[in-house]
């Protein structure tokens, strides 16, 4: 984590209380699962995973689910994982962008941000997966999210220590080739499979990495704005 090696911000190991709550959260989730109930596994991810199928008029109008088990998933799925290697990648992630963000946020709408991004990529995935019977699991999603958000923190001049640092503009040059990167990358995984680790239940949700990346990217100057007050200057001249 090179980006974080700034002598002015602080070390990854001092991040936020609540990134590495999130993090032992989903690792140990997954561990109960793999530990204690593994065989339980495909129960789980058929309740709490994210299941296309599921919404579909045919299925609800056989099997007759309450609001909660359709509203339940879009946030378990985000907790659930398909092995250790599946978590591991995704805690380091949530490390490296989530202190960036949470630092800047604060507790509170670092939390939100974190679960509107997670559940924005859910429903990316059901809408453009619809019907399929696989289920989707992981904290994907709301990770791309914050690797948007933190990508915009990360290009201001200004020393990091400065929480009140402007955002790098969306039409910047930096945002925009990331984003271009970021979406080629996900289509070519979720053409090829590439990238996918043994367990996983199924190949790379990139639909829903895609959906939490886009609403990460657009959700942090206005959530930001409301951060730091009216009065504060949020963005950078475009280069």
């Amino acid at each position: 984590m090179a980006f974080l090696s700034d002598p002015q911000s602080e070390p990854a190991i001092s991040a936020p209380a609540v990134v590495w709550l999130l993090i032992a959260s989903i690792v140990g989730i997954e561990l109960s699962r793999e530990f204690l109930w593994s065989g339980a596994s495909n129960a789980i991810f058929e309740q709490y995973g994210l299941v296309p199928l599921h919404y579909s008029g045919a299925w609800i109008a056989a099997h007759h689910p309450g609001v909660f088990a359709l509203a339940a998933p879009f946030v378990s799925s985000v907790f659930l994982h398909g092995g250790l290697l599946h978590v591991g990648v995704n805690s380091i992630w949530l490390l490296a962008f989530g202190t960036i963000v949470a630092r800047r946020l604060g507790t509170p709408l670092f939390l939100l941000f974190f679960l509107i991004c997670g559940v924005v990529g859910a429903i990316t995935f059901v809408a453009m997966d619809w019907g399929a019977n696989d289920a989707a699991i992981g904290a994907s999603g709301a990770v791309s999210g914050l690797m948007a958000a933190g990508i915009r923190m990360l290009g201001s001049r200004r020393p990091r220590t400065d929480m009140t640092a402007p955002l790098l503009p969306l039409f910047s040059r930096l945002v925009i080739g990331f984003s271009l990167f970021w979406v080629v990358v996900n289509l070519l995984a979720g053409l090829t499979g590439l990238g996918a680790g043994p367990g996983v239940v199924e190949n790379i949700a990139w639909q829903d990495h895609l959906g939490g990346y886009f609403a990460g990217l657009l959700l942090i100057g206005p959530l930001y704005r409301f951060h730091i007050g009216p009065d504060e200057e949020v963005t950078v001249p475009v280069e």
